[in-house]
């Protein structure tokens, strides 16, 4: 938010006029392996349950990672989980992100 103009109004009070400044997100989506049903969990590992399953050929947005079970798959072996909405994860290991490291903001879980 940002302060547009500061004026001073009837009985020496202030009036602040502020103007909303909406930030421009580009949002990524990021394959999920070839030929892989991807289980999508409600928290990060495979103790979690299964709220969701992603077909063959799904392509994933990642607000969001996070530590959890170590998985292998199709990309390598990581304890990376991927926040893809409120209350759904799914490993990293199956998300091809180009990176083996963190690529978003860690969760506040």
């Amino acid at each position: 938010m940002s302060v547009d103009r500061v004026e001073e109004a009837e009985g020496g009070e202030q009036e602040i006029a502020v103007t909303a400044v909406a930030s421009a997100t580009t949002v990524y989506y990021y394959p999920v392996a070839p030929g892989v049903r991807l289980n999508v969990r409600s928290g990060p590992g495979t103790s979690y349950s299964i709220v969701d399953v992603l077909p063959e050929g799904a392509k994933v947005a990642i607000l969001c990672q996070t530590p959890g079970t170590t998985v292998a798959g199709p990309y390598g072996t990581t304890k990376i989980w991927d926040c893809i909405a409120s209350g759904k994860y799914v490993s990293d290991a199956y998300v091809s992100t180009g990176s083996d490291g963190y690529i978003r903001p860690r969760c506040s879980l």
